[in-house]
C-alpha cells in the first residue's frame, strides 16, 4: 500500500495493519538474533504504534510486555493483539511512568507535544528509547532531545530516531556522494510532499475529541509541515545542512472542516549560502492526484532525484553519475533496519554517541524554521527563529492524569 492510499483510508490502525502485513518478497531476510530478549514497552498504540509494533514482534530479539495509551479502547485492542497482560497496559496521561517499571526499552509513538518529557523520564529510569519523527514540536524541546541523546549514551543508554530514509542504503549511499560533491555546488533544488487529509476521528468540542485528533492540531502534533512533511525535509537537511533564510506562506485553503488549526498547504524558499530549495506541500483532496514525497537537487555537477518509495540516483558525468536504487517499501524496510539497530545497539551495550538523534532533531529544526518563516511577514534567518520562535503548550484541561 502506498502513502496515497494510507490518506485516503478511513482509519488509521486498520491501514497500519495493512501496511505492516505486505512486506515485500525481496525484503531483507530477519535478523538472526544473538543477544538477550528485549522487554519493550509501547507509548502510543493507535496507527503508528501498531505499525511498529508489528516489526518489533517480528525481531526475535525483543517481546512486547506493556503499553500505554490515553485511551483505554486502544491499550486494550493492542493487549489483545500483541498478548500483553491486562495488569501491564496503561492509561491516562501520566500511565506510561507506571509502565517503564516492567519494561527494559521504550518505542514512543504518542503525539509529538509527549515526546520531549516521556523520552526525558525515560531515560532517568534508565530504559532505552526508540522516538518516532517528529522529535519535539519546538526548537527548545529538539534542543532538549539532542542534549538528553548525548547524556544517556554516557550511560549506556541506547537513544535512537526511527527516521525511515535515513535507515536506507540507496538513501545513505547517495546523500553521502552529494555532500561528498558529486552534484558541485547547489544550483537550485525542488522538494515535495503532496498527501490526501488525514480523516476526522471525533468531533473537536471536547479535550479528548482534541487529543483523538491531535494531528490537525498545531499544540499537540506540530504544523504538518513538522509532522508529516518532515519526510521530505528530512533530504533537504540530511543534504546541505541549515538554510540561511527562509520565505514563503502557508494556510488553511482547501479543508472541507474547520477541525483544528494546522495548516494544509506550505510554499517554501529555503536559501543556502549556495543555491536554494523550494517547498511545496498539499495536505487536502487532490483529485485523483498521486501522493508525492521527492527531492531534486541540481547542481553544476550533477542532478540528484529521490522519491519515497521510489528511485535514488545522481544524474551527471562518468564521475558524478550514480544508478543508486529503488527504496520500494520503505515506510515499512526503513523501520525494520532502525528497530534491528535498536536492538543490536543495546544487545551490544554499546549506544556509540546515538548518532541518529543528531539527524533526526536538525531535520526537525528545518521544519520548524519553514513553519516560523511562513508565518512570519518577509520571512526570517535562522537565527531570527533560533531567538524568537517560541512553544505554543497545548490545552490538556479535562484530560484525566
Amino acid at each position: 500500500m502506498n502513502r496515497r492510499s494510507f490518506f485516503q483510508t478511513s482509519g488509521l490502525a486498520t491501514v497500519f495493519s495493512q501496511l505492516a502485513s505486505s512486506a515485500s518478497a525481496d525484503a531483507p531476510p530477519k535478523p538472526v538474533h544473538d543477544g538477550p530478549v528485549i522487554r519493550i514497552g509501547n507509548i502510543g498504540c493507535g496507527g503508528r504504534g501498531t505499525f511498529v509494533t508489528d516489526i518489533i514482534v517480528e525481531n526475535a530479539g525483543f517481546k512486547v510486555t506493556a503499553a500505554h495509551d490515553y485511551f483505554e479502547e486502544k491499550v486494550q485492542k493492542f493487549g489483545e493483539k500483541y498478548g500483553v497482560a491486562a495488569d501491564r497496559q496503561f492509561t491516562g496521561l501520566d500511565g506510561y511512568k507506571k509502565m517503564l517499571e516492567h519494561v527494559d526499552a521504550v518505542a514512543i509513538h504518542s503525539p509529538p507535544y509527549f515526546h520531549v518529557q516521556q523520552a526525558i523520564d525515560a531515560v532517568a529510569a534508565g530504559k532505552h528509547v526508540l522516538i518516532a519523527k517528529p522529535m519535539a514540536i519546538d526548537a527548545a524541546g529538539c534542543e532538549t532531545i539532542r542534549q538528553l541523546a548525548r547524556d544517556a549514551a554516557a550511560k549506556g543508554i541506547v537513544v535512537l530516531a526511527d527516521v525511515q530514509s535515513r535507515g536506507n542504503e540507496f538513501f545513505q549511499d547517495g546523500i553521502k556522494r552529494v555532500r561528498e560533491g558529486a552534484i558541485g555546488d547547489l544550483m537550485f533544488g525542488e522538494c515535495h510532499y503532496e498527501a490526501e487529509l488525514i480523516p476526522r476521528d471525533d468531533d473537536d468540542s471536547t479535550a479528548e475529541g482534541r487529543l483523538k485528533n491531535w494531528v490537525r492540531h498545531r499544540a499537540l502534533g506540530g504544523d504538518i509541515i513538522t509532522e508529516q512533511n518532515i519526510h521530505a525535509l528530512d533530504i533537504v537537511s540530511w543534504a546541505f545542512g541549515r538554510p540561511v533564510r527562509a520565505s514563503g506562506n502557508c494556510g488553511r485553503g482547501a479543508r472541507p472542516d474547520k477541525l483544528g488549526d494546522a495548516s494544509d498547504h506550505f510554499s517554501l524558499l529555503f536559501e543556502f549560502e549556495k543555491g536554494a530549495v523550494t517547498f511545496a506541500s498539499r495536505q487536502f483532496n487532490g483529485w485523483g492526484s498521486p501522493f508525492m514525497c521527492s527531492n531534486r537537487f541540481v547542481g553544476n555537477k550533477g542532478i540528484f532525484t529521490s522519491d519515497f518509495g521510489g528511485r535514488v540516483m545522481i544524474r551527471g558525468d562518468k564521475e558524478s553519475f550514480w544508478r543508486g536504487g529503488d527504496t520500494k517499501n520503505l515506510y515499512r524496510t526503513g523501520s525494520e533496519k532502525n528497530v534491528e539497530d535498536f536492538r543490536a545497539a543495546i544487545a551490544a551495550k554499546n549506544p556509540n554517541g546515538n548518532p541518529t538523534i543528531e539527524g533526526a532533531v536538525e531535520s526537525t529544526l528545518l521544519t520548524l524554521f519553514g513553519e516560523y518563516a511562513a508565518k512570519t511577514p518577509g520571512g526570517a534567518t535562522w537565527e531570527d527563529f533560533i531567538t524568537k520562535s517560541k512553544p505554543v503548550p497545548p490545552d490538556l484541561s479535562g484530560l484525566k492524569a
